[in-house]
């Protein structure tokens, strides 16, 4: 079985060259001409696109502030659940969660490695 930190370092080694990489290609596209045009094209789109939708946004009024609390209302759902879930799971019981069509979910939990700064 793999070593943990042979693969930590072999992502770091990674990483960095990706870095690299990136750097280079990001180098020449600003180089090139034509796409720095479209790239500005882009932006002017997506600022009159902005305005599009706040004018919408505008006219909705209550009916997408609504939608805007539904949304805060399923992020804030979803860490309950996850929390719920992660307790059941802790205590070593069954996690079974099905929707109306009776498709059964399973959970699926993800280990993230985050830096730690030292003093």
């Amino acid at each position: 079985m793999a070593n943990l930190q042979d693969i930590f370092n072999r992502m770091q080694e990674n990483k960095q060259e990706q870095k690299e990489i990136k750097n280079v290609y990001k180098d020449a596209l600003s180089n090139n001409e034509h796409h720095t045009r479209i790239k500005n094209e882009i932006k002017d789109l997506r600022e009159q696109k902005k305005t599009i939708e706040h004018s919408i946004q505008a006219e909705m009024g209550k009916d997408y502030a609504k939608l805007e609390d539904l949304k805060y209302d399923l992020q804030t759902d979803q860490e309950l659940i996850n929390d719920l879930a992660l307790n059941k799971l802790a205590k070593k019981e069954t996690i079974e969660i099905t929707d109306i069509h009776d498709n059964e979910y399973e959970p699926i939990f993800t280990i993230k490695f985050k830096k730690i700064y030292n003093n």
